[in-house]
């Protein structure tokens, strides 16, 4: 070991980089990993290290991220134990990648350079960043030949061509020494790109650029399907046949030279990148016999005809292949609400509105997830939703948090709802499904993880009235007028509704038959059991699913327009380099954690040779925005609480949170301080600003901290004290509705639970009326929520029962007047 280590330090004041690299080693070692570290200090009466100890180091490996050699390194830390005693255990262990984690290393790669695939025209770079004792030189290498000019630390084609894509790695000279860096594959794919169209993938993000074809193929003929996706890291294919995965299809073209009518059947391909995953569209691939001349002259047509060139016999093939439901886009509002102003906090949502986001994007779902919403901030991100809409999309709207219903009709309620709080405070989720209605939608989905308890502060009786549409899907992750629930735990877990959903969210089968199985699964699970039960109310009447493929309709302009719209939430600033009059050079770079939440990251990536330190951070945001300065500027994503998002972030960087973004009025102005020492100035710190506008990023270019527009939402939603029927503008002359299917899952009586008779998993209530809830489990503590209302004192529930859509015969001119006039008496 060398002697610049000084063995003499705690081992808990080792640098990050080093305690990671140690613990990733040690927790994968079977035979040589943390387990028997623990053995060997436990030896050692010095520091104690008990079986207690090691059973707490073993509990963190079901944790989120969790560690155990982290935890057994930080005992030995606490206990005294410095640098020293440390490589001497590990040498002890015998486990030499591990000691070499700890040796300082003259040349040291920070950056390593990723793979990539992008489409032809747009720019590459590559990037490989390191370190050492002496000055470093770069050179680039495509396979095994030189890169022309490739002497700087990143490598820049602009524009890339197809000739470009292979594989590529860097050596990086120190001195006498050198390393090489991993190796980076370019894939460059050609694609014709419409005016308007854009394909760039933001921070890398998974975006499919080519779908497959169907054909129609000889026997002995060439099949060959073909799909494509740009994102960094380079996305992995994986081809489906008939819901079966292909044995050795794992390109972006799959090809069989001789093909046989076992090959005939629906394809589709999985594709992946990092955590992200998603499908292509389902193509047909119909491969026919070759007939003879007479079977084709009693058919009364010609071989090309038959085979769909001319078009006259085609149909005796094509008929055989069932018509597939299709959407004509895929758009998903996520809204999660936790940081309640005047009632209870909740932790799950941001958990589930994560998880749902990864999975309804590996479904081609268009999707805006946002966290923690005011009443005007949701009616305005509702109108966003509802302006990507039009015939055939299939529209998901998923809400997590307080709620309540009342007569059939379900209310979500925003973080600055008073308490108590009134239909006039909240939205209304069926306003919402008679808006898309308007649109044609081709489905309409709404899981609701929320309360469903009475709210007696609310005695309006609202009277919605709803178009007769046979694809209308509820999942309720409770029964009415009965309690959500989402687990009590110290770290981040899912609700109980999204932890058997995310599980069966990609099943290829009908949306009502998916959440069936979402519904068994519940039912067998024992904390919950007899408290949570989910229902399901659908007027579905075909075989619609989530993964059913996108085909444009004919309004290819109006979508276009509505998809650039949806696009602006996504768009994040480009990363940059910042150059300090000093001569360092740091990174500024951004990611997304939800629609309204940014990250930003800063890294040195050159420093001079006389400053002996420098570190880079940011300040002086805006007060629209929730940055904690206590959070700011953290040497890992966790320690800024950025919990779900930390494992895709690049390393050795400073991290800083910025959430609330859709109260941002103004462009996001910032400063990004450079702090350095200098070698013959050791005492003295010397600063360098830069001011940094990087515009209004994600959702805050949308503005939904505007006033609600007069065409809103708000507009079918109920006002406070509003008379007994205030009824909204009728769709058009129907007017007998038929009611939604209802298929409860369970049937015990919801208004009668009692904390003792619950089980010993302990959780917590999801909201209610005015903010109900309580904490179960073996022993029931002080309950952190309010008193549930609507559970005692007799109110019933809905006079009607349940009603959605529910019938109406009354004159459509007397129900917009009252309407009106109950807006003149409740003016917002």
């Amino acid at each position: 070991m060398s002697d610049s280590l000084d063995r003499s330090a705690r081992i808990n004041l080792l640098k990050e980089p080093v305690v990671k690299k140690l613990c990733e080693v040690l927790d994968k070692s079977s035979n040589k990993g943390w387990r028997k570290l623990g053995e060997i200090v436990g030896n050692d009466r010095r520091f104690k290290v008990s079986s207690d100890d090691m059973e707490m180091c073993s509990l963190k490996v079901l944790e989120l991220e969790g560690s155990p050699s982290r935890t057994l390194l930080r005992l030995m830390g606490d206990r005294g134990c410095t640098t020293g005693h440390l490589v001497d255990y590990l040498q002890t262990l015998g486990n030499s990648e591990v000691l070499q984690g700890l040796k300082p290393s003259a040349l040291q790669i920070l950056i390593q350079p990723q793979s990539v695939a992008l489409i032809s025209g747009h720019n590459l770079r590559l990037s490989c960043h390191a370190v050492g004792k002496h000055p470093v030189q770069y050179q680039w290498f495509k396979t095994n030949e030189e890169v022309p000019n490739g002497f700087s630390s990143d490598l820049v084609m602009s524009p890339v061509h197809l000739r470009d894509a292979g594989f590529y790695i860097c050596r990086v000279n120190c001195g006498d020494t050198f390393e090489f860096s991993q190796w980076a594959q370019v894939d460059v794919l050609n694609v014709t790109v419409s005016c308007g169209q854009s394909y760039h993938s933001l921070e890398g993000r998974l975006k499919l650029v080519i779908q497959p074809r169907s054909q129609w193929l000889h026997v002995g003929e060439t099949l060959q399907v073909e799909c494509g996706a740009v994102g960094r890291p380079i996305p992995r294919y994986q081809w489906h046949r008939n819901g079966v995965p292909v044995p050795n299809a794992t390109k972006r073209k799959h090809m069989i030279p001789h093909s046989t009518q076992d090959h005939h059947g629906r394809y589709r391909c999985e594709i992946s990148s990092g955590t992200e995953r998603m499908w292509t569209n389902e193509v047909d691939v119909v491969i026919a016999p070759r007939i003879s001349v007479q079977m084709s002259e009693a058919m009364e047509c010609s071989e090309d005809d038959l085979y769909g060139i001319g078009g006259g016999c085609s149909e005796f093939f094509l008929n055989n292949v069932p018509e597939e439901l299709h959407a004509t886009d895929k758009v998903a509002l996520l809204i999660g609400n936790m940081s309640y102003q005047n009632h209870p906090q909740l932790k799950a949502p941001m958990v589930d509105v994560y998880d749902l986001t990864n999975l309804l994007r590996q479904l081609n779902f268009q999707v805006v997830s946002l966290l923690d919403l005011t009443e005007s901030e949701m009616r305005n991100a509702v109108d966003e939703f509802l302006f990507l809409l039009h015939k055939g999309v299939y529209g998901l709207l998923y809400y997590a948090g307080h709620g309540y219903e009342n007569y059939g009709n379900s209310f979500m309620v925003p973080v600055d709802a008073p308490n108590p709080y009134h239909s006039a405070n909240c939205l209304c989720v069926q306003s919402i499904l008679k808006l898309m209605q308007e649109k044609e939608t081709g489905l309409n989905v709404f899981l609701l993880d929320m309360c469903r308890k009475r709210n007696i502060h609310d005695d309006s009786t609202p009277n919605i009235v709803l178009r007769v549409t046979a694809n209308i899907v509820f999942g309720y992750a409770t029964c009415q007028d009965a309690e959500a629930f989402e687990l009590s735990s110290s770290g981040f877990t899912n609700g109980v509704f999204v932890k058997f959903l995310k599980k069966r969210l990609l099943d290829d089968e009908k949306i009502t038959v998916l959440l069936d199985r979402v519904a068994e699964d519940m039912g067998q699970f024992d904390a919950t059991k007899g408290k949570q039960a989910l229902e399901i109310r659908s007027s579905l009447s075909e075989r619609r699913a989530l993964t059913d493929p996108i085909l444009p309709g004919n309004s290819v302009d109006l979508a276009h327009t509505r998809s650039l719209q949806w696009s602006k939430a996504h768009e994040l600033p480009e990363s940059m380099c910042l150059d300090f009059d000093c001569g360092a050079q740091i990174k500024l770079g951004f990611a997304a954690e939800f629609s309204n939440v940014l990250v930003i990251y800063t890294h040195i990536v050159k420093k001079p040779e006389d400053m002996s330190s420098c570190r880079a951070h940011v300040t002086n945001f805006s007060q629209d925005v929730d940055v904690d300065p206590k959070e700011m500027n953290r040497e890992t994503p966790e320690e800024t609480g950025i919990y779900l998002l930390s494992s895709n972030l690049p390393q050795h960087c400073l991290y800083t949170r910025v959430s609330s973004l859709q109260k941002l009025r103004e462009e996001l102005v910032f400063t990004v301080c450079l702090q350095g020492t200098f070698t013959a100035m050791e005492d003295e710190s010397v600063h360098w600003t830069k001011s940094i506008n990087i515009g209004k990023p994600l959702i805050a270019r949308l503005d939904l901290n505007r006033a609600v527009r007069r065409n809103s939402c708000l507009q079918t939603c109920l006002m406070a004290h509003s008379p007994s029927h205030s009824p909204c503008q009728s769709p058009g002359p129907e007017h007998h509705l038929q009611p939604l299917h209802y298929r409860p899952h369970q049937t015990q009586d919801y208004n009668r639970l009692s904390p003792q008779h619950h089980s010993p998993d302990v959780y917590e209530h999801q909201g209610a009326a005015g903010g109900c809830g309580e904490t179960f489990g073996d022993n029931v503590g002080q309950s952190r929520h309010e008193p549930a209302y609507g559970s005692a004192g007799g109110l019933s529930s809905s006079p009607g029962g349940l009603s959605i859509p529910i019938e109406t015969t009354e004159d459509i001119n007397e129900l917009q007047a009252v309407f009106i006039n109950s807006l003149q008496l409740q003016q917002q």
